[in-house]
């Protein structure tokens, strides 16, 4: 049972790989100035990237934790949810209100996802 780790630091793998899943450490967005909207949508795109590198995708994601500086963002944020998740696919999903690590902050995810055996 192999354990790969992409993207190692200190303090966190940016990809976990080990018996066919994946685990990604938590998202934020790319541009803590913007709104819900845009930090979502960012956030998702980083999400994209880190599923392709581990050879995986959105269609593959077994679970997803949300975690939102306060729940007046719920609708917004699951507007720009709703629209990313392939119809069909949705996994299974919390979402939580948290302390973020930084004030700007106001959405951050945490996915578990499966590899794609080719």
């Amino acid at each position: 049972m192999t354990i790969e780790r992409i993207e190692t630091k200190q303090r966190m793998s940016r990809i976990v790989k080990h018996n066919g899943t994946i685990y990604l450490c938590g998202q934020v967005c790319a541009d803590a100035s913007k709104g819900i909207t845009e930090q979502t949508e960012t956030m998702l795109a980083k999400v994209d990237d880190l599923l392709i590198k581990a050879g995986s995708s959105r269609e593959h994601i077994l679970s997803a934790t949300i975690y939102l500086k306060t729940m007046d963002d719920f609708s917004a944020m699951n507007v720009v949810w709703d629209n990313w998740v392939p119809q069909g696919f949705a996994p299974a999903r919390a979402c939580v209100t948290a302390d973020m690590a930084r004030e700007v902050l106001l959405v951050e995810i945490s996915v578990i996802a499966a590899e794609v055996v080719v």
